[in-house]
């Protein structure tokens, strides 16, 4: 059936591309802009590329990020695929419903109130246990349970449309159960781990309140020294680290989705070879 062009969907689909990227390339142009006054054009320069990396409060809250997005994200998809494995492959268990209501919990939870609650539970691990203190640790953690949630919804979803029986063919063939789903289930939802991993990145990475809360002295996040920046006044040094943030950060979603499809690709191609076979 031919599909006939739709101006008002044109118009729509233009309209929305326009709000979504128009501001991002204006404050990618506005990074090289020689004037200290963020709405005033003076020319172009490179100068606040190099003002960034001579400051070294932005260089410590960007390593710091870096390294609690890396943590938590990588924990939460361990976390989040053995509740998922839970979820799915063990059919009806005592707790189910409550491993269902923890997991869907910080979907819909206002954020204030997560960094609220966890603020206390630290509070009082640390009266009663003598820790975590407030910092690093605290962050960590607390990045953990909200994106532990995220990956749980991913990769259930994505392990419910698994073909079961190309696992139950390898058990048949000698693999214990779990080699078969380290061979056969894990490839096919690779995919799925991959992108949970990048949202929780990326959440972990942008997340501003609940890091305000759980943080202690000296441990101060990116989004957080951003933020107290712009309470001041935008700084051209600002723009020049969002720019920075917004190519790495396309760059790889980009590499991402290119291994992405290839492997997706392959799995069809092996799928189709041994249907032939």
């Amino acid at each position: 059936m031919e599909r006939r062009f739709s101006p008002v969907l044109f118009a729509a689909l233009s309209f929305g591309i326009a709000v979504l990227y128009i501001p991002i390339l204006v404050l990618i142009a506005y990074s090289f802009n020689a004037s200290p006054l963020v709405s005033v054009w003076g020319g172009f320069s490179t100068q606040w590329y190099g003002a960034l990396f001579h400051n070294r409060q932005i260089l410590d809250a960007a390593l710091l990020s870096l390294e609690v997005a890396v943590a938590s994200s990588t924990a939460a998809v361990v976390l989040g695929t053995l509740a998922s494995i839970a979820l799915v492959r063990f059919g009806r268990f005592p707790g189910r419903l409550m491993l269902t209501g923890m997991v869907n919990a910080p979907l819909v939870m206002p954020e204030i109130i997560t960094g609220i609650t966890q603020l206390l539970l630290f509070v009082s691990m640390l009266q009663m246990f003598s820790w975590p203190h407030r910092g690093l640790t605290t962050i960590v953690i607390a990045h953990i349970a909200f994106c532990t949630a995220y990956v749980t919804v991913t990769v259930q979803s994505r392990l419910q449309s698994a073909d079961r029986s190309l696992e139950e063919a390898a058990m048949d063939l000698g693999s214990s159960p779990a080699q078969a789903f380290v061979e056969v289930t894990l490839p096919i939802i690779a995919p799925a781990l991959i992108s949970s991993w990048l949202l929780s990145f990326t959440l972990s990475l942008d997340d501003l309140v609940i890091s305000s809360f759980v943080s202690g002295p000296g441990a101060s996040t990116l989004p957080m020294v951003i933020y107290s920046k712009v309470k001041l006044g935008v700084s051209p040094d600002v723009n020049a680290l969002a720019s920075l943030i917004i190519c790495a950060v396309g760059t790889c979603v980009i590499v991402a989705g290119y291994f992405m499809r290839r492997a997706e690709k392959q799995r069809l191609l092996e799928m189709q070879s041994a249907e032939r076979g």
